[in-house]
């Protein structure tokens, strides 16, 4: 389908995340120009500008978000700030696309989804897992039946402790501040909210939650159990002070297993009484390529059928805030 129509936009903090992962999406997807970024620190800031070949720069957010030329923007900052940022470009009346978590609770993620929603102006967060071909294969498999009836859902992620946190040097993901579970917020968010995505939504959930290494003020282990409205039922391990590496989640069903890891590029495996089948699915060099290409068809196209936006997002803050017992 030709694009007869150009989308200018801004990012709002263009650090690691935006380098490779999110930011050039944003410029080689048709329809979309990334024109304009911010960031508080003047050298960085145009260091970023100059490697990106960006139009235009600002060290004031407020006066990216009004710059009449800018159509949308996309809020990649750390989680604290999202809420401050995302009703300010909601009271501009912009599309929005805002980093994962929404935000660090479940009480301002709704603030934002419902300062978008009252002005009925797209609001979406990037889960991009939920666009990627590796996961939407395993989504297939689940449609299609192979495993039967699904009976549980088990998620398994353990890390060893990293030279940063050993070191004690500052890292806003593991600072009580900015993400309250630390690497929970970070990672498990991308993980319950991809179960959802296969599972449907969440209806209960339960956990325990605490700081067992004392590297750093956030939390560092968690364990939880939860169930979907569907009857299926779910459990999932997160720590960060282990001795090995593991991700592994596996999918129970009726007739069989689907394995898969949700950050690793590990072959997806489907075992079943009817297919059994490994695959390896590469992700691609961007990898919210297909989460913004959605975005675009959205935007431009009116397909109305992004998997990722705020009302997906706010469920997901709701169950994490139900696992760690802040509601």
């Amino acid at each position: 389908m030709e694009v007869k129509k150009t989308i200018n936009w801004g990012i709002i903090g263009c650090g690691d995340v935006t380098e490779v992962k999110s930011g050039p999406p944003y410029q080689l997807t048709d329809g979309f120009k990334l024109s304009a970024v911010m960031r508080r620190d003047r050298e960085k800031l145009q260091d970023y500008a100059t490697r990106h070949n960006i139009e235009k720069t600002y060290t004031d957010a407020d006066n990216l978000i009004n710059d009449e030329s800018i159509d949308a923007v996309y809020i990649a900052t750390p989680p604290d700030t999202h809420k401050i940022y995302a009703l300010k470009v909601a009271a501009a009346g912009k599309p929005c696309c805002i980093e994962k978590p929404l935000t660090p609770s479940y009480t301002e993620s709704l603030e934002i989804h419902q300062a978008f929603k009252n002005k009925n102006i797209p609001l979406f967060v990037a889960y991009y897992r939920r666009s990627l071909p590796r996961f939407l294969k395993v989504k297939e498999w689940l449609d299609s039946g192979f495993i039967g009836e699904v009976r549980h859902i088990s998620s398994h992620l353990t890390k060893p402790a990293s030279v940063t946190d050993l070191s004690k040097e500052y890292n806003w993901r593991t600072d009580v501040n900015t993400a309250p579970a630390g690497y929970f917020d970070d990672l498990a968010s991308h993980s319950l909210d991809l179960f959802a995505f296969f599972l449907g939504d969440f209806k209960d959930a339960k956990g325990f939650s605490l700081n067992q290494q004392r590297l750093y003020s956030a939390k560092d282990a968690v364990t939880a159990s939860w169930l979907h409205e569907s009857g299926i039922t779910g459990s999932g391990i997160w720590n960060f002070g282990c001795n090995d590496h593991l991700d592994q989640t596996i999918i129970y069903g009726s007739k069989g297993t689907i394995e898969f890891s949700v950050f690793h590029e590990n072959p997806i495996i489907l075992i079943s009484d009817s297919k059994n089948e490994k695959l390896f699915i590469e992700n691609p060099k961007h990898i919210q390529k297909y989460h913004v290409e959605k975005m675009r068809d959205d935007l431009i196209f009116d397909r109305n059928d992004h998997p990722s936006t705020g009302e997906t997002a706010l469920r997901t803050s709701w169950v994490m805030d139900k696992i760690l017992g802040n509601i």
